[in-house]
């Protein structure tokens, strides 16, 4: 079974990683009960041979294997199977659900007082930030500069526990865009989304900051709510869809 160069089955659907299909691979086997609660899964060495994939490709799926809460690593010992299915992910020392309610409670307020707020600085640092995310072409350095991008908008707002708050959950947040990006194709949404902020940020509308982180973080919801609903059928080593 080759994963290393999968797409999607039908004519409009996006072609899928190869992490993503590895991922989709094992956390259908794992939902079918083909390995049991307290199994350990094949080796890495087992996995990348039958898989046909390189071993920082399987590795990232078992990353996020774990982050859906399906398996657990010992170290020395293996990859563990401990739920048969999704219910909610953890990022780093959060559970998605405990860091969205958190975000909604904060970030969208600290919109509205960024945009009341926010001095020629603010806006100079925030539109630098997104310049730099549209160009990027580094995952990994987007989502750190998503990250940036969510403390500056807390700096923005003038009050240093704000950007406390945002500081704590940095790690997390990091750790969910990455997520979100790989499986979910976040970027040029949020890319738009982050713009639309910094506009009502500039505008100087309490209103449409509100409104637009609003709708950002309704996005990241959606996204993950549909990650974690079902994984994408698993293509065939042909490219077309399997059953």
């Amino acid at each position: 079974m080759n994963l290393s160069d999968s797409q999607t089955g039908g004519p409009g659907l996006r072609r899928v990683s190869a992490m993503e299909a590895v991922l989709t691979h094992l956390r259908g086997a794992i939902e079918r009960g083909q390995y049991a609660v307290g199994d350990k899964l094949p080796s890495e060495a087992e996995l990348c041979r039958s898989l046909e994939v390189s071993r920082p490709v399987l590795r990232e799926a078992l990353r996020a294997l774990q982050t859906m809460g399906l398996t657990v690593s010992r170290t020395g010992k293996g990859t563990f199977v401990v739920a048969h299915a999704v219910e909610d992910p953890t990022f780093g020392d959060y559970a998605a659900s405990d860091l969205l309610e958190v975000r909604r409670h904060v970030e969208i307020p600290v919109a509205g007082y960024a945009a009341l707020r926010r001095t020629p600085e603010n806006l100079d640092h925030l539109a630098h930030l997104l310049d730099r995310m549209e160009r990027e072409t580094d995952t990994t350095a987007w989502v750190a500069m998503d990250t940036l991008f969510h403390l500056a908008v807390a700096e923005a707002a003038q009050n240093p526990v704000f950007r406390r708050v945002i500081e704590e959950i940095r790690d997390a947040l990091a750790r969910q865009s990455a997520f979100l990006n790989e499986l979910g194709g976040r970027r040029e949404q949020s890319d738009r989304e982050h713009r639309a902020i910094v506009e009502a940020l500039v505008d100087g509308s309490e209103h449409d900051a509100v409104q637009a982180m609003s709708h950002h973080l309704d996005r990241v919801e959606t996204t993950l709510t549909d990650i974690v609903r079902s994984p994408r059928a698993t293509p065939a080593p042909d490219g077309g869809p399997t059953t």
